[in-house]
C-alpha cells in the first residue's frame, strides 16, 4: 500500500536540513568570497550524545572555514552550550557536560574563544530567552581575538589541580583580578570522587586564583567536576 509523503520531518519524509552538506551548500557556500572579519559559532545541541566526533568535527570545520576564506587566523568565536532541563540534585553522568567539555577542547586551536552560557538556560526551553547576554560575552571576546583589545574576555579556565591529602588544589587561568561568586558564597556545583569515581556533592573555597574543594568522607580523592549534570544550570552561586 502506497504511504503519503508528509513532507520534512513528517515521519515519512526528509529532512533536508539534516542532510548531508545541505545547510553548508544553502547557507555557508554562498558567502565564500565575501570579506569577512571573523566567524560566530553557536550550535550543538543536536550533537549532544556525540560528544568525542564533535571534538574532532569543530576544530576541522574551523580550519575548513578559516581555508575556503584564505584567512588562515580569522577569529572564530562560539557558545558553549547552555544549561537545560530539569536540575538533578545528585551527582551523575551528562551528555550535555561531556559535550561543553568537547567544546572546550577547540580553544586549542589558535584565534578562537568561547561563550559560557550554562548560567543563561532554562530548563524548558532548549532555546535561552537571554540572548544579549550570550551577544555581550562574544562581544567580549571579539574585542579581544578580533581587535586585540587589553581586556578580561572569559570566565576561569582550568589550568591544573594538586592533591593535598583530602583536598584538591585547582588553579585557573583567566582569573582577572581574582576569582569571586556572583553572590559572595563559597562556590558551589563542586562534585568530587575517589578512585571509584564515584562522585558527591563537595565543600568549596577560593583561596587567590585557587579553589579548594573535599568532601569529609572522601579521604583520597582523585577526581573533580564543577557544574557537571543532565543539560541544567547551577543550583547555588555563580562561580566567576
Amino acid at each position: 500500500m502506497n504511504q503519503p509523503f508528509r513532507g520534512p520531518g513528517g515521519g515519512g519524509g526528509i529532512a533536508f536540513q539534516n542532510q548531508p552538506s545541505a545547510l553548508f551548500n544553502a547557507m555557508i557556500a554562498p558567502l565564500v568570497g565575501y570579506a569577512i572579519k571573523g566567524f560566530l559559532w553557536y550550535q550543538g545541541e543536536s550533537n549532544t550524545g556525540r560528544s568525542a566526533e564533535y571534538a574532532r568535527l569543530q576544530p576541522a570545520m574551523i580550519n575548513d572555514w578559516r581555508t575556503k576564506w584564505n584567512q588562515p587566523t580569522a577569529p572564530f568565536l562560539y557558545v558553549q552550550l547552555p544549561g537545560f532541563m530539569e536540575y538533578n540534585y545528585l551527582p551523575t553522568e551528562s551528555q550535555w557536560a561531556q559535550f561543553r567539555e568537547a567544546q572546550l577542547k577547540s580553544l586549542s586551536v589558535p584565534n578562537t574563544a568561547m561563550a559560557v552560557a550554562i548560567d543563561l538556560g532554562e530548563w524548558n526551553d532548549i532555546h535561552p530567552d537571554r540572548k544579549q547576554e550570550v551577544g555581550e560575552r562574544l562581544a567580549l571576546a571579539a574585542e579581544k581575538i578580533a581587535y586585540g583589545e587589553n581586556i578580561v574576555y572569559s570566565g576561569p579556565l582550568y589550568q591544573s589541580q594538586k592533591i593535598d591529602g583530602n583536598k584538591i588544589i585547582l588553579t585557573f587561568s583567566n582569573v582577572g583580578s581574582g576569582l569571586i561568586t556572583i553572590d559572595g558564597e563559597e562556590p558551589g556545583e563542586f562534585a568530587i570522587a575517589g578512585a571509584d569515581k564515584k562522585f558527591v556533592w563537595a565543600k568549596a573555597k577560593i583561596e587567590g586564583d585557587k579553589v579548594i574543594v573535599w568532601n569529609d568522607a572522601v579521604s583520597n580523592p582523585m577526581y573533580v567536576r564543577y557544574a557537571w549534570a543532565v543539560g541544567r544550570q547551577p543550583r547555588q552561586s555563580k562561580f566567576i
